[in-house]
Order: structure tokens, then C-alpha cells, then sequence
């Protein structure tokens, strides 16, 4: 009897450390959906796996979507007045929506939309899909296998507003294997890039960033990434990050080792009172651009030529600084992009009227 008790415990004992490994590191896949407590930001993998980010439990969940990779029709559909819509959907006002990212699936070309329904404490995530017909659906996580990943460290959950919870993962993007995720944790040097494999591993403490802002006349390590891509300088892999107030700033993707402070090189400042909301990198005429939407400086076009030759900017900037850029005009009010296809990208932009449209726009 007291052999068939210790067996026992120590079966217990068993089971509730890998419980313990499993919350602090990376989870076995499962085939009962997550229960997001929200969603955004997401990113595909080339393999369409959607990586979504649940910043309020500080956590990645890499979902494999299944049949619902893909609507009736392939490709994206223009949507005139998609809040409306899905607020009809999830039986809310269009002032209850909130549209936290967009991304395109890299085969069926369908766009993916992650939702806030409500506020406070009554918020809830959604998932929905818009395929090449305009067709708007719910995507059921229900059944959804994933994996899942805990950022460490994340700010207090009860924080909210900049610097809080909410910023807990910022951005990320899949390069080379391995998931590029910026946010904030809750060290003294709070701004972070970690590097994670996947499929997934425990997340590590990541890299420290710190840049020097142009606009703000000083170093600053508490300012977290807004928005970044994954791209090649020089024939080498970089990060080209974007932070508030709007300097664009380039880190070596060797540099980012865990545990590491790095200090990035700051290549331009598009000028002060901005919030860089998305980014894209596209290709035309034989050239690289970025193409990169604004709370107020609205949409810009910036060539990535000279990101290797570019001067760090080490002095105050009382407005624009650095390496080119060209306005488009013709783009307003436009809150989320992705890469449609190689002439066009998907926007959501806001309207005269306060409500919004997914629109097909040729890049510029």
C-alpha cells in the first residue's frame, strides 16, 4: 500500500511539473481552441500558420487555421464599411469595434482581421476572414490546434495605456525560422526584440534596445518598438523598426542575443506628435521601398537604398532628418496595410463619415 502511495505522488508530482514547464515555456499542441483574452498582433508564416499575439496574457499562440485558411474565393475583396458589418456580426454598435491589425494569407490571399468587440472589461477578441468574393466570416477557434508561447517578464496586467500590459507585444514578424516579436517588459530597460524559434521554444529574456530620438534629444530605453520589418541591409539580416514620434531606426539581427543591450542606429526622423501604425516592404521598378501608415503624417513611401550608408542621427532633429521619403497623397485615413499582391496592398482606412473600408489600393 504505501509503494502504490508513493507511486502515486510521485505520478502527481509528475504531471503537475510538466504543468509547471508547459505554462513557463512553450506548450505541446492541443486541439481544443485558446481561449484568447485578445488578439492582435498577428503574423503568417510562409507555411500559413497564423502567429496571434494575446497581449493582455502576454502570450503568442501560433494557430494552424485548417479549412478556414481559406473563404469560397481566393484573394481579397473590397469591404465598403467593414465596421458596420462586423459590428452586425458579433451584435455590437460600430463604435464597439475596434480593428486591431490586418494580415493577408500568403496562399489563399484571404485577409485576416483581429477584432476587439467592446471595452474595458466587457473587450473580447474575434478572428474574422474576408475572402476574394468580399464574403466576411468569424473564424472559429474552437477546434483550432496551436501551440502557445509566454513572453517573459511582460508589465503588470493590471497597467494599462502606454507602457502597460497593452504593449506587451507590439509587432512581430516570422524570418528565417524564428519569430521577431518587439514589446515592453518589465525590466529597467523595458524596450525589447526577442528572437524565438519555431516551432516553439521558451521564450528567453531577449534584447534590450536602445536608440537615441532625434525629436527628444536623449537615449531612450523605455520606448517601445511600434511597428518593424525583418529585411536585408547590405546583404545582411536587419530589423527596421519604427518608434513614436517617428524615428526609423535599423538593429543587425546578430546583435540580438538574449540578455544583451544593444543600441540601434537611427536613420531618419519623419518629424513629432506621430504614431507609425503599419509597414509593408514591396519591390518596383528594380527598387526596394517601405511603405508606412501614420496616426498624422499619413502614408509614407521611403526608399530602402541607402539603410546601409545612411548616419546615425546622434544630434536633436527639430523635424525631419535622415534618409528620404515621398508623402502619398492619394492614401488617407489609413490605419492597417498588408502586401496583397506584387502591384497592390489591402488597407483599412478610415472615412468621412467615421466608419471604414478594406480597400485594394495599387502600390505606389
Amino acid at each position: 500500500m504505501r509503494t502504490l502511495l508513493k507511486l502515486a505522488l510521485l505520478a502527481a508530482l509528475i504531471v503537475a511539473t510538466s504543468s509547471v514547464h508547459s505554462t513557463l515555456g512553450a506548450t505541446a499542441p492541443v486541439r481544443v481552441g485558446p481561449a484568447l483574452t485578445s488578439i492582435g498582433p498577428l503574423a503568417f508564416g510562409p507555411d500559413g500558420v497564423l502567429f496571434a499575439a494575446d497581449r493582455q496574457a502576454a502570450t503568442i499562440y501560433a494557430l494552424n487555421l485548417g479549412a478556414q485558411s481559406a473563404g469560397a474565393r481566393t484573394g481579397t475583396a473590397d469591404v465598403a464599411g467593414i465596421t458596420g458589418k462586423i459590428a452586425a456580426m458579433l451584435g455590437t454598435a460600430p463604435a464597439e469595434i475596434a480593428i486591431n491589425d490586418l494580415v493577408v494569407h500568403p496562399v489563399s490571399g484571404n485577409s485576416f482581421l483581429a477584432v476587439t468587440r467592446g471595452q474595458g472589461t466587457n473587450a473580447a477578441p474575434a478572428l474574422l476572414r474576408v475572402d476574394g468574393a468580399g464574403s466576411v466570416s468569424v473564424v472559429s477557434l474552437d477546434n483550432v490546434s496551436y501551440t502557445s508561447v509566454a513572453m517573459p517578464n511582460p508589465a503588470a496586467a493590471s497597467t494599462t495605456g502606454r507602457g502597460g500590459r497593452t504593449q506587451s507585444v507590439t509587432d512581430m514578424a516570422l524570418s528565417n525560422g524564428r519569430l521577431i516579436v518587439s514589446g515592453l517588459s518589465n525590466e529597467e530597460f523595458a524596450s525589447k526584440l526577442w528572437s524565438v524559434p519555431y516551432p516553439f521554444a521558451a521564450a528567453d529574456r531577449g534584447a534590450s534596445v536602445e536608440i537615441y530620438h532625434g525629436n527628444h534629444g536623449q537615449l531612450e530605453t523605455r520606448s517601445p518598438v511600434m511597428a518593424f520589418l525583418p529585411m536585408a541591409v547590405n546583404g545582411q539580416p536587419h530589423v527596421i523598426a519604427s518608434y513614436t514620434c517617428t524615428p526609423l531606426v535599423r538593429f543587425p539581427m546578430s546583435s540580438l542575443r538574449t540578455g544583451e543591450k544593444v543600441v540601434g542606429t537611427t536613420i531618419a526622423e519623419f518629424g513629432a506628435g506621430n504614431q507609425p501604425l503599419d509597414m509593408i516592404q514591396y519591390q518596383k521598378d528594380g527598387q526596394s521601398f517601405l511603405l508606412m501608415s501614420n496616426s498624422r503624417h499619413g502614408v509614407l513611401k521611403i526608399p530602402t537604398t541607402d539603410f546601409g550608408s545612411a548616419k546615425g542621427i546622434t544630434e536633436r532633429v527639430g523635424g525631419t532628418a535622415g534618409v528620404p521619403y515621398e508623402k502619398i497623397a492619394s492614401m488617407t485615413g489609413v490605419e492597417q496595410l498588408d502586401k496583397l499582391d506584387a502591384n497592390r496592398s489591402i488597407v483599412i482606412a478610415t472615412t468621412a463619415t467615421g466608419d471604414r473600408n478594406l480597400t485594394a489600393v495599387p502600390l505606389p
